[in-house]
């Protein structure tokens, strides 16, 4: 199993993430390419300082930061060199970010499933900065219900499975089929959102894509999931949030179009359906506050014989 980790700036963090994922995988065999820039010698610094055997440092050789799948493809492109040099191929390729807390039974699962699958995804559980419940908290809610109730249902009905980036395995073939037909990059360098697109794309030719909730241990409460920190602050949530709506509602409508049964077509309405929900909800707050203002009485020095008679409804 190839575990690829894209890094850049992330020196804080990436030496204790890589450590604990090490002591942590109940799994064998396993190499972790992590992902470093040229002009980012705090973070190589620190991948190096881990000094164990299964961590491969890849230098992307431009200045970063780019796309974080630009630096997918450069740990791809560091697989096959490693498949070549060692005579043997990786069974599925599992994505993680720097700020993963990776589950210990993540690997079998993925390796007993990738057989009967071209993707799996797991739940992700964002952690809750107890200092930013506002900001950091909503990302608990909205994972919740697409983790428990949108993905279930896109698989239902037939419609293709969106990776989240984290907590996800793409069988090897597959991977390789798509990266045949996009100049040897299967991951798709000029998109914000290149995980999104990757398992729609893999759905799109007819490959099974799998979303799994599996206890970690039989009668007790838990999931094997990924778990990560997200933004805390507003200015990070907001621009993260601007690249999911941008790339899932607009740039994935202009790059993946509208294919497919009507399941697919259906959840990917649904999915591009932000900026309109967006506007209809600025109206709506516009429309609350004006006839909350236009409905409240003057006052006068000389009190009004006629009675007050409160707005006509909106709605």
């Amino acid at each position: 199993m190839a575990i690829l980790v894209p890094a850049w700036d992330e020196s804080a963090v990436i030496a204790s993430m890589l450590k604990a994922t090490l002591s942590r995988l109940d799994y064998d065999d396993y190499r972790i390419f992590v992902g470093h820039y040229r002009n980012d010698p705090a973070t190589a610094a620190a991948i190096a300082s881990v000094g164990d055997t299964r961590v491969h440092p890849v230098e992307v050789p431009a200045d970063g930061p780019t796309t974080k799948a630009d630096c997918l493809n450069h740990l791809y492109d560091a697989l096959i060199a490693y498949e070549v040099d060692k005579g043997r191929s990786a069974k599925a390729i599992v994505l993680h970010d720097a700020e993963d807390v990776v589950h210990r039974f993540e690997l079998r699962i993925f390796d007993g499933l990738t057989d009967r699958a071209a993707v799996v995804q797991l739940p992700v559980l964002p952690l809750v900065d107890r200092n930013s419940r506002w900001i950091s908290g909503h990302y608990c809610d909205e994972f919740a219900e697409a983790h428990i109730k949108e993905l279930v249902v896109r698989e239902a009905v037939g419609a293709a499975v969106p990776l989240a980036g984290v907590g996800c395995a793409i069988a090897r073939r597959p991977l390789a089929q798509l990266a045949a037909m996009q100049d040897g990059k299967p991951f798709a360098g000029a998109s914000m959102t290149e995980d999104y697109e990757l398992g729609l794309r893999l759905g799109a030719l007819a490959l099974k894509t799998m979303f799994v909730r599996i206890p970690a241990q039989p009668g007790e409460p838990g999931v094997v999931a990924s778990r990560g920190h997200f933004p805390s602050t507003l200015g990070a949530a907001v621009r993260q949030k601007a690249r999911w709506l941008g790339g899932i509602a607009l740039a994935g409508w202009d790059r993946l179009g509208w294919r497919g049964g009507l399941g697919e077509r259906w959840m990917r309405m649904r999915d591009r359906r932000g900026p309109l929900a967006a506007l209809l909800l600025i109206c709506g707050y516009a429309a609350a506050f004006c006839g909350r203002s236009s409905g409240s009485p003057k006052r006068s020095g000389r009190r009004s014989r006629r009675a007050w008679a409160p707005p006509s409804r909106c709605f």
